[in-house]
Formats: structure tokens, C-alpha cells, sequence
């Protein structure tokens, strides 16, 4: 049985009047990259700041590490490894300082951390930029140096909160290398993010909206479990006009634009393609082709966020 690296329990966390973190639980197993998958302002920021004992819930239990959150945050921070939504590194010193620095902050010392500081250097690529000042860099490699400073101490569990946001897409793909080679050495990635595509590469992904989780799983297995009948993808003229058409149908739960066509998931025991040839025939949208196809994540997150608005 793989042990657990992450165990929350009814966690809550409130700001006067307003609940940012509403009764959340879930499990995150030692080694496996954990993708916690919502719009800015749903409550990710708010709970990982709170696994990383910056932030005290306000009720409700959590384990770090074997770690009580109440009881032993000390002794979290010691053991985890985190980065934040803002690059929180230092612009005015060099590649090489930063990591001095925070290995100090670690507790590193002598030959072991000019050892560890140099074999950082060279996993995120930068070991001929060690004498850079840091503001000089370009978005990604500062990316990968907070990322390296936040790995120093070897930690077990890493928590990352939206890691590649502004990040290019080349630069994405190489993060995610690292963080994925991290996870075959047993670390325990927490990663906070809104890029679908990123969520793929997550063994498990809980979506949080306004505070709860609407929905936990494998990315596969939330795609059979939540649109098993699949989304008609739609190409026409206009298309802003049909969007607005389709929308207004009270047998249409979703519909968005996809690239140059539409998404479309019809309400359970409705002939979809029939109804929406029928609409778009007597308001004049010429039909070019339709066909179902497989769910993406986007897909599935819009789904949910739609039954969670209407309840």
C-alpha cells in the first residue's frame, strides 16, 4: 500500500464573512503529482498556503509529512518544498547567490551545499548562468531557479502553486520534465494551475470552484465518469450567432467556442445532432459538419462549473 504524503479533512478557511475554503477533503500518495485545478479566486492559493503552514485554517484537520497542521507546523516547513504564485526570488542577486542563499536558509553549509548548489545549476539547466543577475533572465529560467532553490533540501513533498503561469509553452513542457523526473525519485508534487493541458501530465486532479471540490480523479476517469456520452463538436457560419442560438435552448447544458467551431453537450435523452440541425435550419446558420468526440479537461471543468452555478 503506498503511503500518504497529503490528508486533508473538512478543511475550512474564512476571511470574516467570506469562505475562501469550504470543507474540502482529499488524500495526495507519497510520489504521485497531484493537480489541484481551478479559475483564480476558487481557493487554490488559499490551500496551499495552508499545507505549507503559512496560513492556519480556520477549522478542519491536515496531515503533511505525518505532520499534524495544527499541531506541528514547524516541522512541515521543514520537510517541504514550496513555490509561489510570484516569483519571490531576489532580481538584484546573481543565479548563483539565490541559491546560496536559500541553502542557507535550508540549513546547508560547506562543501555538501556547493555540491547541492551545483548539481541544482545543472538539473535546471542553468550552469552557465550561475554569475547572471536574476532580473536579467528571461521568464522561464527564473521559473526554473525558483524551482531549484525550492528542491535544495531534498524535500518529500513539493507544493507548487501555479509554477508556469507567464511561462512559454516550450518552457512549460521542460518544468513539467522536471517536476515528473522528481516524481520517479518518490517526491510528492502538490501543483496548483489553470492550464488544461498541464493537468494532463497529473496522475490525479481535484477541480475546486468557490471553495469546494466538484469533482476528484484521474484525468482519464473524469472524463468517462462526468461526460461519458462525449461533446458534439460543431463547425458553422456565423458562429457567434449560433453560440448565442444554442445557449438560449433549454436542452443545451453547455456550449463554448473551440478554436473555430463549437463545444457542444446536450441535456441526458436528446438527439442532439437532430435538434441542433433543426435550430440552426430555421434561424439560418449554415451547418457545415458535426461529430462527437472524446471530453478534454476543459470540457469537463466547464461542465461542472455550469451544474455548480445553477445550484
Amino acid at each position: 500500500m503506498i503511503p500518504i504524503a497529503v490528508e486533508v479533512e473538512d478543511l475550512v478557511k474564512t476571511f470574516g464573512t467570506f469562505v475562501a475554503v469550504d470543507h474540502i477533503r482529499f488524500q495526495v500518495k507519497r510520489g504521485e503529482i497531484f493537480g489541484f485545478l481551478g479559475p483564480n479566486g476558487a481557493g487554490k492559493s488559499t490551500t496551499i498556503r495552508m499545507l505549507c503552514a503559512l496560513l492556519m485554517p480556520t477549522s478542519g484537520k491536515a496531515t503533511v509529512a505525518g505532520f499534524d497542521l495544527m499541531k506541528e507546523p514547524e516541522k512541515i516547513k521543514q520537510v517541504i518544498g514550496y513555490m509561489s504564485q510570484k516569483f519571490s526570488l531576489y532580481d538584484d542577486l546573481t543565479v548563483f547567490e539565490n541559491l546560496h542563499f536559500f541553502g542557507g536558509i535550508y540549513g546547508l553549509s560547506g562543501s555538501f551545499q556547493r555540491e547541492k548548489e551545483n548539481w541544482i545549476l545543472e538539473m535546471i539547466g542553468l550552469q552557465d548562468l550561475g554569475d547572471r543577475i536574476t532580473r536579467t533572465l528571461a521568464v522561464g529560467l527564473k521559473q526554473r531557479l525558483a524551482l531549484g532553490c525550492s528542491i535544495l533540501h531534498d524535500p518529500s513533498i513539493l507544493f507548487l502553486d501555479e509554477p508556469t503561469s507567464g511561462v512559454d509553452p516550450i518552457s512549460r513542457r521542460d518544468f513539467w520534465s522536471l517536476i515528473q523526473e522528481k516524481g520517479e525519485k518518490g517526491v510528492t508534487t502538490f501543483v496548483t494551475t489553470h492550464y488544461m493541458d498541464e493537468a494532463e501530465y497529473c496522475d490525479r486532479l481535484a477541480m475546486i470552484f468557490q471553495g469546494k471540490i466538484i469533482a476528484l480523479g484521474t484525468p482519464s476517469q473524469l472524463k468517462k465518469e462526468i461526460l461519458p456520452e462525449g461533446v458534439m463538436e460543431v463547425w458553422c457560419h456565423p458562429l457567434m450567432p449560433a453560440l448565442d442560438l444554442l445557449r438560449q435552448e433549454v436542452w443545451i447544458s453547455e456550449a463554448a467556442v473551440f478554436g473555430d467551431g463549437l463545444h457542444v453537450i446536450g441535456k441526458e435523452e436528446v438527439n442532439l445532432e437532430q435538434k441542433v440541425a433543426t435550430l440552426f435550419q430555421e434561424h439560418g446558420v449554415v451547418l457545415n459538419r458535426m461529430g462527437w468526440i472524446r471530453p478534454s479537461l476543459e470540457d469537463i471543468f466547464v461542465s461542472l462549473i455550469g451544474k455548480a452555478e445553477v445550484k
